[in-house]
């Protein structure tokens, strides 16, 4: 007769408990390998969304006038007025009602509006008084020679100080970074205030969202102002957050702002 052969019980259900041990192990290792991936992309996102956050601000401090620049209270919102273009003075308004002034012309025969800034140091720049350091919204045309830069729907002022140099800029309306909550905005279009970052607009697209991963009351602002030795600094520092594993990317840096009187 044949011997008839197969497993027994007793084998069929170690051969069992063996493959469960193996597709366990096999299950756990892809798992901590795919979890491994995801948080090395998740840190790899924050060192990326650090950078582009770090390059933003910065590029957007080293245009701004260095007498402008200032922080909130807290030091989560930092505010300061952009530079469009700067030239040299011929003369400045003289006269009971000055609107006017000559001055050099722009590079490229370009034309600007905006502010009129002289000098400014010693000066609250957000506090627009007559005379003062900053003018009513004014036109520099184009030209290849001296040109007339004019103050808008005819409105006077005077400065309050020459420039060493008869340097002046021309402004744009005031910016600001500020954090609330989880979130880092950069407003544009509210005007001029003596409060700090006042008035800021609360929708687009005068607001808009620069990251949503900040880790709470982690954003701070300090500023160095200007002195006639040296420019501007402004340092900052915050912290990126994931929202999942709470796991934090810490960023910090340090803008010198090189612009002179």
């Amino acid at each position: 007769m044949r011997r008839v052969t197969g497993f027994t019980l007793v084998e069929l259900v170690m051969v069992i408990v063996l493959l469960g041990i193996v597709a366990t192990i096999s299950v756990q290792f892809v798992a901590l390998s795919t979890q491994g991936a995801i948080d090395v992309g998740s840190r790899q996102q924050r060192a990326l969304s650090s950078v582009v956050i770090s390059e933003q601000i910065s590029r957007s401090l080293r245009a701004a006038l260095p007498t402008s620049i200032r922080t909130n209270s807290d030091q989560s919102c930092i505010e300061w007025i952009p530079i469009i273009a700067a030239s040299n003075y011929l003369s400045l308004p003289v006269g009971n009602t000055p609107n006017s002034f000559t001055a050099v012309p722009l590079p490229d025969e370009r034309s600007a509006s905006g502010r009129v800034v002289v000098y400014g140091y010693g000066s609250n720049v957000y506090n627009l008084t007559n005379p003062g350091p900053m003018s009513p919204p004014a036109t520099m045309p184009s030209g290849t020679g001296p040109v007339t830069v004019t103050f808008d729907g005819g409105a006077t002022h005077r400065f309050s100080s020459q420039s060493p140099e008869k340097r002046f800029y021309i402004v744009d309306s005031p910016r600001a970074f500020c954090q609330q909550e989880r979130f880092l905005y950069r407003y544009k279009n509210y005007g001029v205030h003596t409060a700090t970052a006042s008035n800021l607009p609360v929708t687009m697209p005068d607001r808009e969202v620069l990251a949503t991963n900040l880790q709470e009351n982690s954003l701070q602002f300090e500023v160095t102002p200007p002195s006639l030795l040296r420019g501007a600094v402004v340092s900052f520092s915050m912290v990126l957050e994931d929202a999942s594993t709470q796991e934090t990317t810490n960023l910090s840096q340090e803008v010198q702002i090189r612009n002179v009187p």
